[in-house]
């Protein structure tokens, strides 16, 4: 029997999934085309490995078990699964045709409804994946600044440019890598080491779990201006979830570019490069950017749907209330359990559960939780992406799933069984 969203009495049944997984370590390599869905990320033996249907918050593996969904496709969710309206848009559009030989409207209206709510975007690009349009926008600050160092915080795709910079980073030149180089997270010192006059462009998610502290990225965008580097947001978790406007709209800086994808489109494949119109012009005539899926219709479609829903049913503000009674409710399960090593970190729209060194092995007490959360019907890596079809309700009972899990959590770190 499958278990559903509620405190099951045993682990799920996961035959189906194990079967797939022995198919798909045969042909695919890594198992994903996406490394955060990936098996590598979940506790092996419990966790599902495939998805066979989603609806609002909630997906079903292909064993037929029902889980809350906090990781909403990694990110682009924002609305639900097979929500009504953006569905609709979709199907509508098909009708149409998906790609054309001539620009299609939709190219228009989309980008004029982007300038709308997006600050500075005064000319925009549209394109299908996130790295597709940060390396478009690395590329458009070297053509415009004649410079070729970059300064990278954070993570931006899977290009030469930026990978070189990590650990998987076989088969790229060391002379790419040579190129870009990393700064530190709200360290002024870092970026007045880091960013120079021979920079060109310096690429950063505005916020990831951490605040900006002591008006950090005011200060970062005004030595960007002083050393005439381009100031680059990835917005791709930041965008359209924590503002309509995303990061330049919530913290009040504004970036020469930015870049957009995830919660745009609910879950359709579109990326978004927005900017100053001098930089953008060069991809005019100096700078070859073109790809023909880029004005593919239905995910333009999807995402005109999606921003108008977005900014109707003022959906940032109700992701912020309802994610901030998550971490209120999950925060005073911790102290009341007296586990001062768990704490939630970030905004109400995008949490993050940590688990300090108290705890002993980070990944080992993680994976706990992780497994205990999937018992209980949560699917869940650390975070809470928050959706709209999420609700107060779905809060109350991940609060209350807490409430047993961290509880195993502290019994097994105080007697030392936690692997």
């Amino acid at each position: 029997m499958a278990n559903f969203v509620t405190s099951n009495s045993n682990y799920p049944t996961i035959e189906k999934s194990q079967a797939l997984q022995k198919r798909i370590k045969a042909r695919i390599p890594a198992e994903s085309q996406t490394l955060a869905k990936g098996p590598t990320q979940y506790v092996q033996g419990v966790a599902p490995a495939f998805v066979e249907k989603g609806k609002g918050a909630r997906v079903w593996d292909v064993d037929g078990n029902e889980y809350l969904d906090y990781n909403m496709g990694i990110g682009p969710l924002s609305l639900g699964y097979c929500y009504e309206k953006v569905d609709n848009a979709i199907r509508a559009q098909l009708e149409k045709g998906i790609t054309f030989s001539l620009v299609s409207p939709l190219e228009v209206e989309v980008a004029e409804l982007v300038a709308e709510v997006v600050p500075n975007a005064e000319m925009v690009r549209f394109s299908k994946t996130g790295c597709d349009v940060t390396t478009a926008a690395i590329r458009a600050a070297r053509a415009f600044t004649g410079r070729k160092k970059v300064a990278v915080c954070g993570y931006h795709g899977w290009h030469d440019w930026y990978i070189g910079v990590t650990s998987r980073d076989a088969g790229i030149p060391e002379e790419t890598k040579a190129m870009t180089s990393t700064f530190a997270y709200n360290d002024m010192a870092s970026v007045e080491k880091t960013i120079t006059t021979e920079t060109a462009a310096v690429i950063l998610e505005p916020m990831l779990f951490d605040m900006p502290k002591d008006d950090f990225l005011k200060k970062l965008r005004a030595h960007c201006t002083k050393v005439g580097a381009l100031l680059i947001f990835d917005e791709m978790w930041t965008g359209f979830r924590i503002a309509l406007g995303g990061a330049q709209e919530y913290f009040d800086v504004k970036a020469d570019m930015a870049t957009f994808s995830k919660a745009v489109a609910n879950g359709m494949p579109i990326s978004i490069l927005t900017g100053r119109k001098d930089v953008m012009q060069l991809f005019d005539k100096d700078i070859f950017f073109f790809t023909t899926f880029g004005g593919e219709a239905l995910s333009l479609a999807a995402t005109k749907a999606t921003i108008e829903e977005l900014r109707d049913k003022k959906v940032p503000a109700y992701l912020d209330k309802l994610g901030n009674r998550l971490k209120e409710g999950v925060t005073n399960v911790a102290t009341k359990l007296g586990l001062d090593y768990v704490k939630m970190v970030g905004l109400g729209c995008r949490s993050m559960l940590v688990i300090g060194p108290a705890a002993g092995d980070n990944l080992l007490a993680k994976s706990l939780v992780q497994q205990e959360l999937i018992k209980r019907g949560i699917i869940w890596q650390g975070q809470h992406a928050l959706s709209f079809s999420h609700t107060e309700a779905d809060i109350d009972y991940t609060i209350s799933a807490y409430e047993e899990v961290l509880g195993i959590l502290k019994d097994a770190v105080t007697t030392n069984t936690v692997k």
